[in-house]
């Protein structure tokens, strides 16, 4: 019975997307540009789009360096003005349109764009008039060094800017806007501090009482990565790095998960974004070599093989020093393709509903259907993926760690020191006799 609801609700919302899909096809004599669109959800952007709007967004403060060195600040509002335009069909319909920003500070003006012709596409660039004979002739000679195909009111000019259908000189500032994927970076964290801290206050409010629901689950985590997991690997060393590495899942996880949110505080695709996955190796790294012990450094200077492996032509030495880059790159990439490939196969899918609108209404109706339900089976998938990616970048710096740290003298010297103790207390570690 319940098979039969779902179906019967597929079909409806199939039937109720089928105008739209179509039109959406014969919007604009270009036609959908696949590409454009899933870099365009997969990207960073200076404001936060409004669900299932592409025209408003949240406004984001937009904070970059002047080329004379002073700071500007300004809201990422000002640089789209929403105006109603007449689309192709005749109808109007509203848009965002790039807007220059106009600064006043002191006695001096600044003028920035978000650049979209130009080598700095989709990002915020200082302009200046090109005013000047020495500008005009500097202007000249780099459009002509443009080649002859792509040459023309598109062209992209190295160190212009193009805008309105007029050139600007242009001057990439030092940016560090509150981006989208900055701003998900400080959410992604106040909600592990939030979860990390609302388990302790429970423990220490119910010493004697095992949380339920929400934190119940979050309990269950951290015990399974502690006991399972970190205390498995690092033994005595375990308090030591379990901060680190149970912060550093929770992030992860929690980034991951809000990544598959389509509305706010959810929809950045951070850790599709090459730049925070190398970061977070990139800690690894550090933690991983910090914390070396002499054993771990003298089998990378000096490894236990024949000498003619390392001396006079350090081979080994060469092989496990790049060994030590090749961890934490291996930590960036997996989670970063993993991640990202899921966006993708995601997005791909609901595309597909607008590649077969141009087949007709019947195609797009049953397409629609079929999308749909791929799409819910990958994102279902990707909440499992979510898990895994966060748990083996953990597992696999725990154990990069565990291998840097150990000391197999150590090892055999506790060992020596066991069994000393077992023939002090002779049969005292054995079964009791009557």
């Amino acid at each position: 019975m319940k098979t039969r609801h779902f179906s019967i609700l597929l079909l409806l919302l199939a039937t109720l997307l089928m105008p739209s899909v179509a039109k959406a096809s014969d919007d604009g004599k270009e036609g959908l540009d696949i590409k454009e669109v899933i870099f365009h959800h997969l990207g960073d952007g200076y404001g936060w789009e409004v669900p299932f709007s592409h025209v408003y967004r949240i406004p984001l403060p937009v904070i970059v360096r002047a080329e004379d060195g002073k700071w500007v600040c300004f809201s990422s509002s000002r640089l789209q003005k929403i105006e109603t335009v007449t689309g192709h069909d005749g109808k109007e319909k509203v848009e965002a349109v790039p807007q220059i920003v106009n600064v006043v500070k002191g006695d001096k003006e600044y003028n920035f764009v978000l650049a979209h012709i130009s080598k700095h596409a989709n990002k915020v660039v200082q302009i200046f008039p090109i005013s000047s004979e020495s500008d005009k002739k500097e202007f000249e000679d780099a459009l002509a060094t443009v080649a002859a195909s792509d040459a023309g009111k598109d062209a992209i000019v190295d160190g212009y800017v193009e805008f309105d259908g007029q050139y600007y000189k242009e001057y990439k500032p030092l940016d560090i806007s509150i981006t989208k994927n900055v701003f998900a970076l400080l959410i992604a964290s106040v909600v592990v501090t939030l979860l990390v801290l609302g388990l302790a206050r429970y423990y220490a409010r119910h010493t004697d009482k095992t949380p339920r629901k929400g934190m119940g689950f979050v309990e269950l985590l951290v015990d399974f990565l502690y006991s399972d997991t970190i205390k498995a690997a690092l033994g005595d060393k375990t308090k030591k790095f379990a901060p680190y590495l149970l912060t550093c899942f929770f992030f992860i996880f929690v980034m991951n998960i809000l990544g598959l949110v389509v509305i706010f505080p959810g929809g950045a695709n951070l850790t599709g974004n090459i730049a925070v996955t190398l970061v977070l190796a990139v800690i690894a790294f550090v933690m991983i070599n910090i914390h070396g012990s002499k054993h771990y450094w003298k089998d990378i200077f000096w490894p236990d093989v024949p000498l003619w492996l390392k001396f006079p032509l350090p081979i080994m030495q060469f092989i496990e020093i790049f060994s030590m880059f090749t961890k934490p790159a291996a930590l960036c990439v997996r989670l970063f393709a993993n991640m990202m490939g899921g966006h993708m196969i995601v997005i791909t899918l609901i595309l597909i509903i607008f590649i077969f609108a141009a087949f007709g209404a019947v195609a797009a109706g049953g397409t629609v259907v079929v999308s749909l339900l791929f799409s819910l089976f990958m994102l279902a998938l990707d909440i499992l993926v979510s898990f895994i990616q966060a748990y083996v970048f953990t597992l696999l710096t725990t154990i990069f760690i565990s291998m840097s740290t150990e000391n197999p003298h150590e090892k055999h010297e506790e060992k020596v020191e066991h069994l000393t103790l077992d023939e002090d207390g002779g049969a005292a570690a054995g079964p009791k006799t009557a």
